[in-house]
Order: C-alpha cells, then structure tokens, then sequence
C-alpha cells in the first residue's frame, strides 16, 4: 500500500468514525446495508472468499443458498462497523438492554474466584460491543491484543477507538504482550481475545468443519501458566439492536499429557464451541480471509502470500 493510498484509507475511515455517530441509528443501519449490498453485488475477492468459507460451514447449500448467505454475511459485517463507529457515543444503559449473554453466571462466578478468566471468541457479531458490555454492564475492565494494521495511523485510531471504551489495548507484534496478559491474569483480572485465526503461524492445528484450521495458543498457554479460567464465548445478532452470546463452560487443563498435548487439546475445544457457535448464525462470522491450511497452501502454491 503507497502512502497516497495510505493516506485515502485513514481518511475514510476518519469519516466514517466522524459521520457515522452523528447520523440517527435508524439511518446508519440503512447506510450500513446499502454499503453491504454494494459490495456483495461487486463479487469481489472479500465477498468470493466469505462464501468459499460459508461453504465448509453449511456444506449442503447450493450455490443460491451461498448468495443469500454471504449477502446476509456482509450485511452483519457492515452492521459491525456501524456500530462500531457509534459505540462512544452509546448510553452505557443499553449495553444491559441491547446485549443478553446466556450463561452470563460462569463469567461473574470465575471473575469472583479470583482466578482471572481468559475469555476467547470467534469473529462472531460485534466483539467490541461484547467487550462494551463486559466494562459497562458487567462491570470488569478488560486486556486485549490488537493486530497491528497499517498504515500505523490507522492501527493508532482503533487503539485510542477501544481505549474510549475502557479496554487496555496491546500490539500483537512485538512479543510483550504474552507476559503482560499473564500479569493481567495473575492479579484476577479479565484479558479478552479474538482467537479463531492464528496471526503468528506458530498456531495450533484443529480440526474445524472437518478440515484442518490453526488457531492461536494463547487463550490455552495463559490459562495454563496463570491458571486462569479459559471461557469460550460466541455471539449472534438479532433484530437491530439486539445482540445475544452465550459463555461456554470452561475448558479446563487436562492432568496428564505434556505442554503442547495440553494446549492442543485445550485450544480443540475452543474451536468447538466456535464451530458450535458459528453454525448456528454462519450468516454472523466475519471471515473474510483464508483460514483452512489448504487454502492458504493452495495460495501459496500459486505463488502468492498467504493471508
């Protein structure tokens, strides 16, 4: 990306964040779709993938079936993004209103162990309205990991964005962030972490709608080195304003087995709670990227870079 495209992409983004707070919400969620209906319509790369995913999640549909999925997929996203660019400006007595966790006790019972509790979600819904609700409606601040986006200006809105929510926000790259989590953890608090796509490539392999995915090892090595409660969660959209999630009961260490057979084991079951999750709504997950290793080795095999 050259900085005069760099330049164009913070702009809109700016705009986005500047506008769309401003307008009615009413008017935002039809901003939002005729934005998601234009892209669909575009059949673009993002668009061609989503549906390319949606296919292992839903392997009966037919190809009108993946349409109507994959345009209701890019309506959630957009919707996302919507609501994402009005979340400081939103009453803090909706996030009790707008957002109902089922099982929404495992969460307060471990954060009142003192334990600390790792909670991992998929890109289900809107993980920063989940991460509002935790702050506002829960009322436990929380740690998390930010990919680093560029051009870095970008990445520095999106911190200063989730930072006005309540959320301590580190940079993935780096390496520092592990040991500061766990710090995090061992002083009983909550860390947060979107973990259904391995960032690092040193992920863990699972097994994911019958095919090979790697995922992160973080929830699962946090949780064992602090001895944290791991807590899967997922999400899903209602009616506009509504959204629901549910937390998953905990996944605990297996008592035998070395390390790595642990956090395999562990991080299995995260991914089952998101496959669990995701095939309820699969019109809900935002994976708008490469996520089975055998297409991202099919891409590499034609000489591209993986994403």
């Amino acid at each position: 990306m050259g900085a005069a495209q760099d330049k164009l992409v913070v702009a809109l983004y700016g705009l986005g964040w500047a506008g769309v707070k401003k307008l009615p919400e009413p008017a935002a969620v039809a901003l939002g779709r005729r934005i998601a209906d234009f892209a669909w319509k575009r059949r673009g790369k993002s668009v061609l993938r989503l549906e390319s995913n949606l296919a292992r999640v839903v392997p009966d549909a037919g190809p009108e079936r993946l349409r109507e999925l994959s345009r209701a997929g890019m309506r959630s996203y957009m919707r996302y993004w919507m609501e994402s660019f009005r979340l400081p400006t939103m009453a803090t007595d909706r996030f009790g209103t707008d957002v109902e966790f089922k099982d929404e006790h495992i969460l307060r019972e471990a954060l009142a162990s003192g334990r600390g509790v790792v909670v991992a979600l998929p890109h289900l819904a809107n993980w920063d309205l989940a991460g509002a609700w935790a702050i506002g409606h829960v009322g436990v601040p929380f740690t998390t990991v930010a990919e680093r986006l560029k051009p870095e200006s970008l990445y520095d809105r999106f911190v200063a964005y989730r930072e006005s929510l309540g959320m301590e926000v580190l940079p993935h790259s780096g390496g520092a962030a592990f040991g500061t989590l766990a710090r995090r953890l061992r002083s009983g608090g909550l860390v947060c972490l979107v973990a259904d796509r391995d960032l690092s490539a040193s992920g863990v392999e699972v097994d994911f709608f019958g095919s090979t995915a790697r995922m992160p090892a973080g929830p699962a090595l946090l949780a064992q080195q602090t001895g944290a409660v791991l807590l899967p969660a997922t999400l899903s959209y209602g009616e506009t304003p509504k959204m629901y999630g549910r937390i998953h009961p905990e996944v605990e260490v297996p008592k035998t087995g070395t390390r790595a057979e642990k956090t395999t084991a562990m991080t299995q079951q995260v991914a089952d709670a998101f496959a669990w999750g995701i095939a309820e709504h699969p019109e809900d997950w935002h994976m708008l990227q490469r996520l089975w290793l055998d297409d991202l080795e099919e891409r590499t095999d034609a000489g591209e870079r993986t994403q």
